[in-house]
């Protein structure tokens, strides 16, 4: 394994990590603020979705997937309770209640279905037509729901300079943003939280495995997780909030594996993969640590940051290169299932060359 041959090239990253902690702080401040008012106005027109709130700490709502794309997740209200569903069934219904000879397909690893019943305590609204089809609720009628919900509260609150809808992307609803530093897109998703239980899906932690220690995976896995409408009729599965608790626990043994992983997020925002909607984003670039810090689970294993961002790469070339990453808690499903193979491999030669000479020319 080389050794990072810039004598300065962790200070010099480290320096433009803090620049851009600074200016995601400030367009997060601009976005929370926009935010919150739309949702808040969607939220006086339909019951069923709740406001983002705005907060002055970290907002679990709001996750940056790279500077300019922002995951906003919405909350559905009036379902709680949750329990799996016991019972397995084929559908027959098209997305407008027609009947089909044949089944839907079955959802994918890190997709399900979800069924009112499935709440013990639910609102009455969540049986109406305009989301339920046979006890289901379905995530391409709820978007629908949603995105008129989305463009009546743009024009009630007079965003119609700042803020504008994007041509619908598949299963995703996105909104461009003017911000006082420049234009972000907002991917808008419905969510239904589940706080209180953890997905059968996840079959985690992995036998025998020493990181995280067990007491922090039982603090981990408390944080439930949430089902995502990404899709027409299966729910996508989310561990944010436990996600989140994990890279704030990173280093508290000591070692170096934040820092590994903000010089490795801020390489390939500036070199390996820029852009403004690029085939990976943070969240590809997290489960490749976690994966890492599973692997090297001492603080030993973490000391020295040129051997230990080496690691990583390398990894991440891994992944790359054979256009699979696992996700962590749901390993059967592949992250990088739906990428596109020509984008991975251009990402996956300037991994090489990288590796091969560890030195950089920064723009």
């Amino acid at each position: 394994m080389k050794s990072l041959t810039v004598g300065n090239l962790e200070d010099c990253l480290l320096r433009k990590v803090d620049l851009r902690r600074q200016l995601i702080s400030q367009t997060m401040e601009e976005i929370q603020k926009v935010v919150h008012r739309l949702t808040t106005e969607i939220s006086h027109q339909d019951i069923r979705f709740q406001a983002v709130p705005y907060s002055d700490a970290y907002n679990g709502n709001i996750k940056v997937l790279t500077p300019s794309h922002f995951l906003v997740t919405v909350p559905m209200k009036g379902l709680a309770g949750y329990r799996e569903a016991k019972e397995r069934h084929w559908r027959y219904y098209t997305l407008q209640g027609a009947r089909l000879r044949t089944p839907v397909r079955s959802p994918e690893d890190l997709q399900q279905w979800l069924e009112v019943k499935q709440f013990m305590k639910n609102l009455w609204q969540w049986h109406e037509a305009d989301v339920n089809i046979e006890g289901d609720i379905v995530p391409a009628k709820v978007l629908q729901v949603f995105q008129k919900l989305v463009q009546n509260a743009i024009r009630t609150c007079h965003f119609s300079g700042k803020v504008s809808m994007l041509e619908r992307y598949g299963s995703v609803i996105w909104v461009a943003m003017e911000t006082s530093a420049c234009q972000v897109e907002l991917e808008l998703v419905p969510a239904v939280e589940i706080p209180t239980a953890w997905s059968a899906k996840a079959r985690w932690p992995r036998c025998l495995k020493r990181w995280p220690s067990p007491e922090r995976v039982e603090c981990i896995k408390s944080f439930g997780f949430d089902l995502l409408a990404r899709s027409n009729y299966h729910w996508q599965l989310s561990f944010c909030r436990a996600e989140q608790v994990m890279l704030e626990l990173l280093d508290e043994d000591g070692g170096c594996r934040r820092k590994c992983f903000q010089v490795l997020r801020q390489m390939k925002e500036d070199v390996w993969c820029p852009g403004k909607r690029p085939v990976l984003t943070s969240h590809h670039l997290q489960t490749v640590l976690f994966w890492t810090c599973e692997k090297y689970p001492h603080s030993k294993d973490w000391q020295v940051f040129s051997k230990s961002f080496l690691r990583l790469v390398q990894k991440l070339h891994k992944c790359v290169s054979q256009h699979f990453l696992k996700h962590y808690f749901v390993r059967k499903s592949n992250l990088l299932r739906y990428a596109n193979s020509v984008e991975l491999d251009a990402v996956a030669q300037k991994l090489v060359a990288f590796l091969k000479n560890p030195q950089i020319s920064l723009p």
